[in-house]
């Protein structure tokens, strides 16, 4: 094998074999988690350290518009984008032998590009990190299979099953509404074996056609990495079979939404003994401050986890999903649910982000909210009883009120970095904009001929 190759993780070296590798595919993930990048021929990727994108692709909106620039004139000047080896994986579903390699991005001068997603939660992990503290993660993904939806202006419709009925809601956990889609589960996990992904359980969830996928708890970063590769490779899992596989918050009205939760224990980096438990597995007061710290800036960070105008449809009582910020031991009802568990994985999961935010900013906020919690060392409002589907003022209705919390939440602010939030304030309301120009059928229905 050549140089490069040598650095390759296993899964990949296993995945080459003894084949020539045709192409390389230098990828980095924007504001929305969109893959942006390069692909190029192997041979010239082996010759290369780095290679250079302009900064502006964090300016992008997901139309394809572009935000202005918080910072200077728009000059569009080069990033540095060099390879992260330990990210190089397989891209299964090509017809020729190819890799991905998610990059770092850094300016000019060496330094990592501060409004690169990533790089915003490197920067949150950093933090725990000069605490003596390891923050660990475990994703839950939750998205929709769906029909082919090619005309905007249709509603998107369950797919057809292998028994030639469209998929049905209301079958949380059934093992034969699963087998309704068998071919495109057994790609995913077809690719995601290429590609060294571990997979730690697929169930059927609420929705026609609502799938879960849950990853094993690990390293923020590597965890972010791979929910990035799983939806591109769930994606064209999907459409091997005629069906599209979707991470809006609601595609469909009337059916659940899909969340992220994200499951969090925090660790002393010496010890490994997880902090939110004491020697006789009683909660302990970091446990408490934590919870408090989510409870105190996750109104300001809804504007993240929750990024675009569809977000908000999911968040409404009886439809499996959190409109509150209470916290309480095995309670789905709660924004904040602390699963059973032992001591050693004492965890709080925290339901409110939706699967369309983006990996990096979903798990950053989550950190970053409960960071401020531990170094701030207020109390958590008391547990919650029963059910927490109540009326409450802390989650923003809206993209536009939620981007407001986040500008007036400088403790936030400055954990995530002033400079990201400021490009994503940027980009969010260019969106918002965006949307608010559009006329929907609900107001031609409604409003054109009876106002």
């Amino acid at each position: 094998m050549s140089k490069w190759t040598d650095k390759l993780p296993e899964a990949a070296k296993d995945y080459i074999g003894n084949r020539r590798v045709d192409e390389v595919e230098c990828v980095i993930g924007d504001i929305a988690g969109v893959a942006r990048g390069k692909a190029m021929p192997a041979a010239k990727f082996a010759k290369q350290t780095n290679y250079f994108l302009p900064n502006s692709i964090f300016l992008q909106t997901i139309t394809g518009e572009w935000a202005d620039n918080p910072f200077d004139a728009f000059t569009e000047p080069d990033m540095i984008l060099e390879p992260d080896w330990t990210t190089a994986t397989a891209a299964p579903w090509t017809a020729d032998v190819t890799l991905q390699v998610i990059h770092d991005a850094k300016d000019q001068e060496g330094n990592l590009v501060p409004f690169s997603p990533r790089n915003v939660l490197r920067r949150i992990v950093d933090l725990y990190a000069a605490q003596g503290w390891t923050p660990v993660v475990a994703p839950e993904m939750e998205f929709f299979l769906t029909a082919r939806n090619i005309d905007p202006n249709q509603p998107v419709i369950p797919p057809m099953g292998r028994s030639g009925r469209r998929a049905a809601g209301k079958q949380a956990y059934s093992l034969s509404a699963v087998d309704e889609y068998g071919k495109v589960i057994d790609d995913i996990y077809d690719f995601a074996e290429a590609q060294g992904l571990e997979i730690d359980g697929i169930l059927q969830e609420g929705g026609a056609g609502q799938i879960e996928l849950n990853l094993a708890h690990g390293d923020p970063v590597r965890l972010a990495d791979d929910v990035f590769f799983f939806k591109r490779l769930i994606r064209e899992a999907a459409l091997r079979h005629d069906c599209f596989a979707t991470f809006m918050a609601k595609p469909i009205a009337g059916e659940p939404g899909s969340a992220m939760h994200i499951h969090t224990s925090v660790v002393d980096s010496k010890t490994g003994r997880n902090i939110f438990a004491g020697l006789k597995g009683v909660e302990t007061e970091a446990f408490n401050h934590f919870i408090a710290g989510m409870q105190n800036h996750m109104s300001a960070a809804i504007a993240l986890i929750a990024p675009y105008v569809n977000s908000y449809r999911r968040y409404v009582p009886d439809f499996a999903a959190p409109i509150n910020l209470e916290w309480g031991r095995d309670n789905r009802t709660t924004g904040l649910r602390v699963p059973i568990s032992s001591p050693s994985g004492r965890r709080i999961e925290n339901r409110l982000p939706g699967m369309d935010c983006n990996p990096y900013l979903g798990i950053a906020a989550t950190l970053a909210c409960g960071y401020l919690g531990l170094m701030e060392k207020k109390a958590a409002r008391p547990e919650f009883i029963g059910s927490a589907y109540i009326d409450s003022d802390e989650i923003p209705v809206n993209m536009g009120d939620a981007l407001d919390l986040l500008d007036e939440d400088t403790a936030l602010k400055e954990v995530m970095g002033p400079g990201f939030v400021a490009v994503y304030n940027s980009v969010k309301r260019n969106e918002y904009k965006e949307f608010l120009q559009v006329i929907s059928p609900w107001e031609r229905e409604h409003l054109l001929l009876n106002v």
